[in-house]
Parts: C-alpha cells; sequence; structure tokens
C-alpha cells in the first residue's frame, strides 16, 4: 500500500490532463486512498492550476469522507484563490458549506484572499458574518485577514472597527489599516496611525508610510521615517529605497532624490520610474532625459508609464525629434497603446508645433478622455490656430466629455492668440455659468485680460481687473503693463507701480518693463527711481534662457552664459546678425532704446571678445 500510494502521488504531481486525473481517481477508489487526507490535499492542487474543472472538483470531493479533515478543502480554496479567478474559491466555499463542510480558523484567511483579489465587499462581509457566529473573530490571523480585505477594498470604516476590536495586534495588524488609509487617500490618519504604534515597524509599515508622507507633502517626517530606516538592522532595500527616492520627488527635494538614487546597490523599473517621473514633475526635463539615456544603457526596458514621462519632458523642451524616436520604439517594441501614451503623443507633437501629426494621433485614439482632449485644445491654442481650438472644443461637448477648468483655459489662451475678443468674452461668461459654473482661476482672468491689452482695450482691462474677486497678482499687472507699453499710456503706467509696491513683488520682469516705458518716453528720472527702487527692494534681474534641439539634443542658453562648447562661433554669429539690425533699423525708422543697467559692461566684453577672435583670424 505503502508504494502505491507513492506511485499515485507521483502521477498525481505528473499529471497535465483531466483524463490522466480521472484514470488516477479511479486508482484512488480502487485502493482506498481516496479518503486519505494528504492525498486529496494533493489532487485539491491539482484542480486550484486548472480552473476549468470547478465542478468535477466538487463532485470529487463529494465522494470523499467529511471527516478527513479540513486540509484538502482548504488546499483546493487556497489555489483558486491565488489563480486568475479568484471568485471561484468564494463559489467553490459556498457549495462544499452548503454539502455540511464546517470551515475551520485556516479557511476564512484563504476566503477573504479570494474576496480581496476581486473585491468582493458584499461576499466578504458574508464570511465575515460566519467567522463571527462561530466564534473565530478572536484569532489573530483572522483578524488580520478581514482588516487586510477591508483595508484593499477602501472600507476604511469596517478596517478601523476590526482593528479596535482586537485585543492583540501584531505588527500586520497596524500595517494593514495603515497602508488601508494610505489606499483610501486618508494620508494623515495613516501617519497619526504610524505614530501611535507600539510594535517594531516593518518594510510594508515604512513604504506605507512614506507614501503618505510624499502625497501631504510632509519632507520633515519623510525624513524622520529615512532616519528610523536606517535604525533597523535590514537597512534600505530596493522597496523601500523606492519609496524614500518617491517621497523626495513629491516633496519636491530633488537633490536628496538623486542621491538617494544613485546610492541603491539595485535599480528597478519603479526605481527609475520614480526618479524620471518626478524630474520632469519638476520641471527639469533636460535631466529626465539624460537618466532615460542612462536608463536604457543600463538594461532596463521602459514601460508604458515610463515613456508617458519621457513624451511629456519632449513636450516641455521641444524636442521633436527625441519624442519621434520614442514613437518609434514604442511600435517597434509592440508596446500596446492606452490612453496614457496617446494623449502625451499628441501633447508633444502638439508643443512641438506639428498640428497635424497631433490631430492624425488624437483622430486614431477610440476612446478619448477630457486629458487628451485639454492635450489637443492646448497645442491649438499655442500655436494660434484659434478657431480650430473652438471647432474642436464643440466637438468635445458634442461627444459628452465635460470640460473642466483647464480645457476653459485652453480656449480662452486660443481667444487670445487669435484676437478673438468676442468669443472670448463669451466662453468666459459660458464657463462661470450653468451648467459648468467653475469659480474662475488668476489664469482665467489673466487670459482675458491679456486677451483685451492685446485688443487694445486698455481701460475694459482695467476696469476688469478692478472688478475681479481675485487680488491679482504681478502677472497680471505685467500684462497691463505691457499693453502700456505698446500704446504709450504712461499715465496708467503710473499707477501699475503703486500696485505693484503693493504685492511687494520680487519679480523683476515688470520693473524692468516698467523702466523700459519711462525711456522710451524720456522720463529718466522715473527710470532711475524705478532702478533704485529695485536695488531697495533687493530685486534682481534673473537671465532669460532659451531650449533648441539640433540632432536630438536639447541646448540650453542662458544670457550672458559662457561655458558652451561652441560659444565663440556662437557670439560670432551674433555679432553678424547685430551688424545687420544696425543697417537695416535706421533705414525703416526703428527707434531703439535700451538702458538695461548691463548693457554697457555686456557689450564691452562682446566687443573685447571679437577683437581676441579676430587676432587670432589675423
Amino acid at each position: 500500500m505503502y508504494f502505491l500510494k507513492l506511485r499515485l502521488l507521483n502521477s498525481i504531481h505528473r499529471c497535465k490532463t483531466i483524463r490522466s486525473l480521472k484514470q488516477i481517481h479511479a486508482h484512488l477508489i480502487a485502493s482506498g486512498l481516496l479518503h486519505d487526507e494528504f492525498v486529496l490535499s494533493k489532487v485539491s492542487e491539482f484542480f486550484g492550476k486548472h480552473i476549468g474543472f470547478v465542478d468535477y472538483a466538487f463532485d470529487f470531493l463529494n465522494q470523499t469522507d467529511l471527516h478527513v479533515g479540513t486540509l484538502p478543502y482548504n488546499t483546493l480554496i487556497a489555489a483558486y484563490a491565488s489563480s486568475c479567478t479568484p471568485k471561484a474559491a468564494f463559489l467553490v466555499y459556498g457549495r462544499i458549506v452548503g454539502n455540511g463542510f464546517v470551515p475551520d480558523m485556516y479557511t476564512f484567511p484563504v476566503v477573504l484572499k479570494a474576496c480581496t483579489k476581486f473585491l468582493g465587499v458584499q461576499e466578504g462581509e458574508q464570511v465575515h458574518g460566519v467567522a463571527v457566529k462561530m466564534g473565530f473573530l478572536c484569532d489573530l490571523y483572522v483578524q488580520n485577514s478581514l482588516l487586510h480585505f477591508y483595508s484593499v477594498c477602501g472600507k476604511w470604516g469596517g478596517a478601523g472597527r476590526v482593528f479596535d476590536e482586537m485585543l492583540v495586534r501584531d505588527v500586520v495588524s497596524w500595517t494593514g489599516l495603515i497602508s488601508g488609509y494610505v489606499r483610501t487617500g486618508l494620508f494623515d490618519e495613516a501617519i497619526n496611525l504610524f505614530l501611535k504604534m507600539d510594535v517594531v515597524p516593518n518594510v510594508a509599515t515604512f513604504v506605507s508610510v512614506l507614501v503618505a508622507c510624499g502625497r501631504m507633502g510632509y519632507l520633515s517626517m519623510g525624513k524622520g521615517v529615512h532616519g528610523l530606516v536606517y535604525k533597523r538592522a535590514f537597512g534600505i532595500g530596493l522597496v523601500v529605497g523606492n519609496a524614500l527616492v518617491d517621497m523626495y520627488v513629491k516633496c519636491e527635494c530633488l537633490c536628496e532624490a538623486r542621491k538617494l538614487f544613485d546610492e541603491l546597490p539595485d535599480r528597478d523599473i519603479v526605481s527609475w520610474t520614480s526618479i524620471i517621473s518626478g524630474l520632469v514633475q519638476c520641471k527639469q526635463p533636460k535631466d529626465s532625459l539624460e537618466l532615460f539615456y542612462d536608463m536604457q544603457i543600463s538594461g532596463v526596458e521602459p514601460d508604458r508609464i515610463i515613456l508617458t514621462s519621457v513624451l511629456s519632458a519632449c513636450a516641455s523642451l521641444g524636442a521633436l525629434d527625441y519624442g519621434r524616436w520614442v514613437q518609434e520604439y514604442i511600435e517597434r517594441q509592440g508596446i500596446e497603446w492606452d490612453i496614457h501614451i496617446g494623449t502625451a503623443l499628441v501633447d508633444m507633437y502638439a508643443k512641438c508645433g506639428c498640428i497635424e501629426m497631433a490631430l492624425h494621433i488624437f483622430n486614431g485614439i477610440p476612446n478619448r478622455n477630457i486629458f487628451t482632449w485639454n492635450a489637443l485644445l492646448g497645442g491649438l491654442a499655442m500655436h494660434g490656430h484659434g478657431h480650430e481650438a473652438l471647432k474642436h472644443f464643440e466637438l468635445m461637448i458634442g461627444a459628452g466629455i465635460r470640460p473642466n477648468e483647464v480645457t476653459f483655459l485652453a480656449i480662452l489662451t486660443a481667444c487670445c492668440h487669435s484676437g478673438l475678443v468676442a468669443e472670448g468674452r463669451s466662453y468666459f461668461y459660458q464657463m462661470i455659468s450653468q451648467p459648468f459654473n467653475f469659480s474662475p482661476r488668476l489664469e482665467h482672468y489673466g487670459c482675458m485680460i491679456d486677451l483685451l491689452c492685446r485688443a487694445g482695450l486698455l481701460d475694459e482691462a482695467y476696469k476688469f481687473i478692478r472688478n475681479m474677486p481675485l487680488p491679482p497678482d504681478v502677472l497680471i499687472w505685467g500684462a497691463l503693463l505691457s499693453a502700456c507699453k505698446a500704446n504709450g499710456n504712461v499715465e496708467l503706467s503710473q499707477e501699475i507701480l503703486s500696485h505693484l509696491l503693493e504685492l511687494k513683488s520680487q519679480d523683476s520682469g515688470v520693473y524692468v518693463l516698467l523702466s523700459n516705458i519711462y525711456a522710451t518716453n524720456e522720463r529718466w528720472d522715473d527710470v532711475t527711481r524705478v532702478r533704485r527702487l529695485m536695488k531697495d527692494k533687493g530685486i534682481r534681474k534673473f537671465p532669460g534662457s532659451s531650449v533648441i534641439e539640433v540632432d536630438g539634443e536639447a541646448h540650453e542658453f542662458l544670457v550672458g552664459d559662457t561655458n558652451h562648447s561652441r560659444n565663440e562661433d556662437i557670439h560670432i554669429l551674433l555679432n553678424i546678425l547685430a551688424n545687420q539690425w544696425r543697417i537695416w533699423a535706421p533705414l525703416h525708422s526703428v527707434k531703439i532704446i535700451n538702458v538695461d543697467a548691463d548693457t554697457q559692461a555686456r557689450e564691452e566684453k562682446v566687443t573685447l571678445f571679437l577683437q581676441k577672435k579676430m587676432s587670432k583670424i589675423a
């Protein structure tokens, strides 16, 4: 009998088809091993790997003696719970209980695991009720399973009640509720619970609380958790390291994030995604593309999430060639497009000025969401295609997509860049009226003011500012000030200066603009006064910058920067262009006034540079 049992167990292990199992089934009946608990558990494992034979599995177990023990039944339920169809586990559980099976303390956790996987809230609550009736609610293993079930399903109220009723709590209990709070967005509650822990946290605890710190921007708390991680014996592994990098990125502490990333002994796709996406979100697209290049060298294959971030970086830089390469990579690797990649491609092509390509990709996306529409509308608005933007806005409304605040910002920008004053007014009042009833932000007011200013309607723009429910910022006053310069309105500029003094703004642009307005009208005393005011307030003029893509590489230039590898060639070309401008301007009655305090020093540097260059050529 012993050797027969070994042969049958080996046959079960090697069994691949239901036909073979039926033959083994016959041998089990003939040999009397059908009621052997260990043999039955192995057969249950087979059924768990072959989901299509649920009815046969149930009939098979019906032929056994229920008194052999719960192991075969729990094994079958656990196998189904771990499969791709976890709901089968709950169905089998219900059928065998209906047939007289009495669950034990090992049954409830595996059934709850199945309910957790298919988010069966009602089914899990039924299991909870049975566990209470049978007196298993005092078991720590069952309590933790219930806690995990309610947390994953987003029922933090149920998870909290289970937690409060627990007489004994281990680290799994605390972590279960903390992670549940994080999943439902209750980040403050998660952090407060972490601070109350009376057991030593584990890796999962630290990861959950670091996620909460990152989402709330609690840098100091995150650093404290970082310190606790160092004190624990397990140190910083890949999972905790990724969570720390993500926390620092979310708190916009990129120096610490990059330092920690560089110190990670191993990096996976999550590590690269956290740092690259973080750099994009923190307006450092050039650095993100450099890291993406390093990631490819390391051999890590990018996924859709990281490719979406890279496309956003290309859009910010205007790196069209790089963005095209990313699209070709997606197609070459057979990566399936989703709504995020499609939207990122529309955004990239639109911002790079390839409107036709953006429209082509947009039209090929079957299920567009509001972000896809906003990407297209924003690109059309940016490049002066106002009528086309308004046309697509109406198509969006017709498709049943409800616009949001970003949508209206794109539409107002489109009206602004295309001089559509009447349309801009109409859409602004449509935004604040039913059925949308949005409260305009400063950006919306800024677009309207810019629209009126570009049309020369300075009085209406000034009245609009005075009637705003929000205090205007320096950018809004700057738009009006720019219009004053274009229209030669010095008196209104004087009023704007008083408002700027009230704002206590450190923005140098508006002061320089105001100074140039006075200079254009040869009011030199006022020029001196504005310059002295800037000096007294400690306002410095930050250098401007521009980015240009050459051969797939983005080059950034700052005013006064001399570190570029082809700096001398660039200055020779600029000097040629400047000489041509000096010849052209007087012939066309162009008046040039530049009163920048650094102008003379800069011209002396350029002259000295050119003298050196010419001496080398001679």
